[in-house]
């Protein structure tokens, strides 16, 4: 008999014990003040504090005003707690920071929510649907609010830019340029010639070939503009350059150059002879 009595004894003593500690660390954390994660609600109390005022009763606008007021405070509430619970969720997981800081996040978070839908009651309690669009007008304003801002610090930042000289950029003065990267002059490269140069034939064999005078069988090398009604002197009998004096020594230097420099060289000896010949005509 007591054999079965001591172990129900140590079951009931060991449940008991739990049972009272646990009831006992719910009571302490429940009478434990956490500090508040947001600042007092000035927006709040204000308003509370118009609303009860009864001599003389505020009006409607004012009212109204300050409900607006206190629903972009809330806004501004929603956002910060948005943007901090993640941060503050991985920086509670490594131990970075205590329960208590995350348990004024959620204590905010329930205040919030409440103070959200006492603002959407009391908007309604003026204007039916107001408290559908209340918060939206709320994120306008405070769109509009900082707009203004900005534009306010414009003339302030407009003087201290005048005030403070804007930075000069340093001009690195240019390298000057090395006699070995410097131009070359044109003329220190030789020029390759577009056209073999053509031999030179001695003055004495050319002179006395243009004072000889033409025979009777070579071919007459009139121009070509002098047309038909044109008065001419009397034209000699038809030559051929082959007869000449110098064509031998010509053709002697042309075959001494060989391939397409000997073909070119003979074609421009041509032509010198048939200008020669033309002007000795024409004279």
């Amino acid at each position: 008999m007591a054999s079965v009595l001591v172990p129900i004894l140590y079951v009931v003593l060991v449940f008991g014990g739990l049972w009272l500690f646990s009831s006992w660390y719910r009571k302490r954390n429940a009478a434990q003040v956490y500090e508040p994660y947001f600042p007092q609600h000035r927006e709040r109390d204000l308003y509370v504090s118009l609303l009860g005022k009864t001599d003389p009763p505020p009006p409607e606008s004012l009212l109204k005003s300050a409900l607006v007021r206190r629903a972009m405070t809330d806004v501004t509430r929603i956002i910060r707690l948005r943007e901090d619970k993640p941060a503050l969720q991985v920086l509670l997981q490594k131990g970075s920071i205590g329960d208590d800081l995350w348990n004024s996040l959620l204590a905010a978070e329930k205040e919030i929510e409440a103070e959200l839908i006492e603002v959407a009651s009391e908007a309604n309690s003026y204007v039916e649907g107001w408290g559908q669009v209340i918060f939206q007008t709320a994120s306008e304003m405070m769109a509009n609010e900082r707009m203004r801002a900005m534009l306010e610090r414009v003339p302030a930042m407009r003087t201290e830019a005048g005030k403070s000289p804007l930075p000069v950029t340093p001009v690195t003065p240019a390298t000057p340029a090395t006699p070995a990267s410097a131009a070359t002059p044109v003329s220190a490269f030789p020029k390759s010639p577009a056209t073999p140069a053509r031999p030179e034939t001695p003055l004495s064999a050319v002179s006395s070939s243009f004072l000889a005078p033409p025979s009777a069988s070579t071919e007459s090398f009139a121009s070509d503009s002098e047309g038909p009604g044109t008065p001419s002197s009397p034209r000699s009998p038809s030559k051929s350059v082959s007869n000449w004096p110098c064509y031998p020594l010509a053709m002697t230097l042309i075959t001494s150059n060989t391939g397409e420099e000997g073909e070119k060289a003979k074609v421009d000896i041509q032509a010198l002879f048939l200008e020669s010949f033309t002007v000795v005509v024409s004279q």
